[in-house]
């Protein structure tokens, strides 16, 4: 089939250039025969004659001419060419020179290279005739166009792949999936070789395409998803309109099945069994299920519920969001003792029902998950659950309270023993039989200390107390009148002493620490000691009583204090009393009847401060002064201080510099004055502290150097009573300052005390007359040791002088 092909298209191709050969002849007799002179052409022979030119026509050239010897493209020719070679032919623009080659004399133009239409698909160019002996132009220059000829050399080709579409299963047949176009390079406006008609290859079982449009659809409505997600359809494009000889090309194309909510959830199993203990806690996951479903995506989406209403009670069902399972969960406490084996039916459904697929069938299934109740060990329960007990607080040590009850909810029924929390009753007050778990009291009860008690008993299996349950007990206790009533405070009344019978003096009342059930009833009398009759009471009947007098007018002088005993009955049972006094004073009152002043003894008692009140007043007064006394102290302290600080300080300063002084001619390294600044060395220096020549101390020359150095000579006859003084008070400071650091605990001074046997050291300040050492190579070392030479060579002299 290929090679039939082959050769039909080179019978084609040698059709194309016997037309192009024709057609070459006929423009070659166009372009020779008379008349050719163009319309509007500046070259015009005079007398109206119009001067020979050209005409050009389009040349044509096949694509893709595969012979050996150059394609003939056609023949320029100018009708003042008359064959005797005087004119030459030459052409410029695309190509000339290369593609296209033109014979000079006769002006026929080759193709010497394979053209290609799809790449270009017409060359312009310049024709020019020239005379061969002078180069000039014998006819204007004129442009013309080589259009290369197309042949059906270029298959269709899609572009765009490769392609993938999508269509929803169950969709209908002709349900458009996705277009595909094919391109072809040729022209499309030259034969039918650029015309595309499309097929399909492989997969027309379950597409189609169209065959101008490239529109593939589906060929049948039963896709299923579940059976095939995708198919490979090859697509194929032939040009020529699908005749014979006619190039193709083809593409694949993915067609992907989408899903729709078409399958329902599916349990795979009808029953489902798990077990849990009966312990569990309310919440405790027992186990997952899962309906399976064929869809994908949100079609998947499950909701699960419980449909039976024992389930409905004890278990509860969630969707986990993830996974899709259904969690089963209880939801009530479980017991093996009552039922041993739950049966619950869960259901599944799916969230999004497609209406298009109602018909299918219901989306829903059902399955029965049987729930196994575990027994365990479990500590033994209170029955009856009441935590409310009452005694009275008369009741005796050993007095039974009330009894718990505590039985074991396991098959084997063991047992159980009681105990009460000591922590919840630290001082013991209740005790409990372990056996019988009867609460009796420990210790004498008193409702007015505490009227409620809270303690926790515990229950447990004899055999294995790690059961152990517990349950909060409270205990109230009943009141019985065991408290007689008091005077709620000690009263104390005034009355004027011109008062009249019958005046009100006081209103009492009384507290009671009993709290009797139908309320309290006190009832108020004189006490019988209540020998005078000054005063009256009277019971108002609301738990109070009022005091009157009886009498007109008291006197202070004769008595200025009344005690009135007052005696206060409960109501019981049994009735208890008590005995109260309301102490009366007689004061001297205005005509208002406003008290002004009372018996002198009330005042004194009433102005005396307690013990306790004395003591804080007199540690507030030593407080004070203690205060005061430090202040003071301190300020002499401060003023000593800076008083001290006045003084001169007479401590040696050691100064060290660490260089090499400048010699004898340097006076500036250091001020020697500093060193001489604490003391006063003129006694030294006069006639009377140093003596006489012959005493060997200094020549009495004043302008020698030597009488400028410290004199360290000792001499009886020096007084040291400044310094002496100045130390003694220094020392006596450095004692009593007992605030300051111990920085002059060692001090310095610069001087020799009178009994000191050891004399100075210097050899430059010796005052010895038998030195025999000679200084005169002194004067050898330069400069920096001049003037102590002269100061030793001036020595020497002196010395010598003084022994002649």
């Amino acid at each position: 089939m290929a090679k039939g092909l082959q050769g039909f298209s080179w019978t084609m191709l040698l059709l194309f250039c016997a037309i192009q050969e024709l057609g070459a002849w006929a423009m070659h007799t166009a372009v020779e025969g008379p008349g050719l002179g163009q319309p509007g052409d500046p070259a015009l022979l005079a007398g109206g004659r119009v001067k020979r030119g050209w005409v050009w026509n389009q040349f044509f050239v096949v694509e893709e001419y595969t012979g050996t010897e150059p394609l003939y493209v056609g023949k320029i020719h100018s009708d003042s060419d008359e064959g005797d070679g005087s004119i030459k032919y030459t052409i410029s623009g695309e190509g000339a020179g290369t593609i296209f080659l033109i014979d000079e004399i006769t002006g026929d133009i080759h193709a010497t290279e394979r053209l290609d239409r799809e790449q270009k698909t017409f060359y312009t160019l310049r024709a020019q005739a020239r005379d061969r002996q002078t180069d000039q132009l014998l006819e204007p220059e004129s442009e013309f166009i080589i259009k290369v000829q197309d042949i059906n050399d270029s298959e269709p080709r899609f572009l765009e792949g490769p392609y993938i579409g999508s269509v929803a299963e169950l969709s209908p047949i002709g349900t458009s999936v996705m277009q595909v176009m094919a391109s072809d390079a040729d022209d499309p406006t030259y034969g039918s070789s650029a015309r595309v008609v499309y097929s399909v290859l492989e997969g027309e079982q379950h597409f189609t395409v169209d065959s101008k449009t490239g529109v593939i659809r589906t060929a049948v409505a039963d896709l299923d998803r579940e059976t095939q997600d995708r198919y490979e359809v090859v697509i194929r494009a032939t040009d020529m309109a699908g005749q014979l000889g006619g190039l193709s090309g083809s593409t694949t194309v993915t067609i992907v099945v989408t899903d729709v909510n078409d399958n329902p959830p599916r349990f795979p199993q009808k029953m489902y069994q798990f077990s849990i203990v009966e312990t569990a806690p309310v919440g405790t996951a027992i186990g997952r299920v899962k309906a399976e479903d064929s869809d994908v995506g949100e079609n998947t989406d499950m909701m699960y519920q419980v449909k039976d209403e024992e389930g409905v009670e004890m278990f509860k069902v969630t969707t986990d969001s993830n996974t899709q399972e259904a969690v089963i969960t209880v939801q009530k406490p479980l017991d093996y003792e009552s039922k041993k084996v739950h049966t619950v039916v869960v259901e599944a459904l799916n969230k999004f029902v497609d209406p298009r697929f109602v018909d299918l069938g219901t989306f829903r299934d059902q399955t029965i998950v049987r729930v196994s109740v575990l027994d365990v060990d479990e500590p033994p329960e209170f029955r009856p659950p009441s935590n409310l007990m009452e005694v009275q607080e008369d009741a005796h040590v050993g007095s039974v309270v009330g009894v718990v009850t505590a039985l074991d909810p396991d098959t084997a029924n063991h047992p159980v023993r009681y105990a009460i929390d000591r922590s919840t009753d630290a001082e013991r007050i209740f005790d409990i039989d372990a056996n019988t778990g009867a609460i009796v009291t420990g210790k004498v009860l008193d409702r007015e200390a505490a009227g409620w008690h809270n303690i926790t008993v515990l229950a447990m299996e004899a055999d294995n107390h790690s059961q152990v349950s517990r349950a909060s007990l409270r205990i109230r206790i009943l009141d019985v009148n065991d408290n007689p009533p008091e005077l709620a405070t000690p009263y104390e009344a005034a009355v004027c002493e011109d008062a009249k019978p019958g005046q009100l003096i006081q209103t009492i009342s009384v507290v009671d620490r009993d709290e009797p059930q139908s309320g309290h009833r006190f009832y108020f009398t004189l006490a019988p000691e209540a020998t005078n009759n000054h005063f009256s009471l009277l019971d108002i009947k609301d738990n109070t009583a009022a005091v009157h007098t009886q009498r007109m007018g008291f006197n202070r002088q004769e008595q200025d204090v009344y005690l009135l005993p007052i005696l206060v009955v409960d109501s019981g049972p049994p009735a208890l009393s008590s005995t109260g006094t309301l102490t009366i004073r007689v004061c001297g009152c205005d005509s208002n009847g406003a008290i002004q002043s009372c018996n002198s003894t009330a005042y004194v008692v009433s102005a005396t401060l307690s013990p306790g009140a004395l003591i804080a007043l007199l540690v507030c007064v030593l407080i004070l002064v203690v205060l005061v006394l430090l202040i003071l102290t301190l300020k002499r302290h401060h003023k000593s201080h800076l008083t001290s600080e006045d003084d001169e300080d007479m401590r040696d300063n050691v100064i060290k510099y660490n260089d090499e002084g400048g010699g004898e001619q340097d006076t500036e390294a250091y001020d020697m004055s500093a060193l001489r600044s604490l003391y006063d060395f003129s006694e030294i220096k006069g006639g009377d502290g140093g003596g006489g020549p012959g005493e060997g101390g200094p020549s009495g020359n004043p302008a020698s150097e030597l009488h400028a150095l410290p004199q360290w000579v000792q001499s009886p006859d020096l007084d040291f009573s400044v310094f002496r003084d100045y130390i003694c008070r220094k020392v006596e400071q450095a004692d009593e300052d007992l605030s300051v650091p111990p920085y002059d605990s060692f001090q310095t001074y610069a001087f020799e005390g009178s009994d000191s046997p050891v004399p100075s050291l210097s050899s430059i300040n010796t005052w010895s007359s038998g030195s025999e050492q000679d200084f005169s190579y002194l004067g050898g070392w330069g400069p920096r040791f001049r003037q102590l030479a002269a100061l030793y060579a001036g020595r020497r002299g002196e010395e010598d002088s003084e022994d002649s």
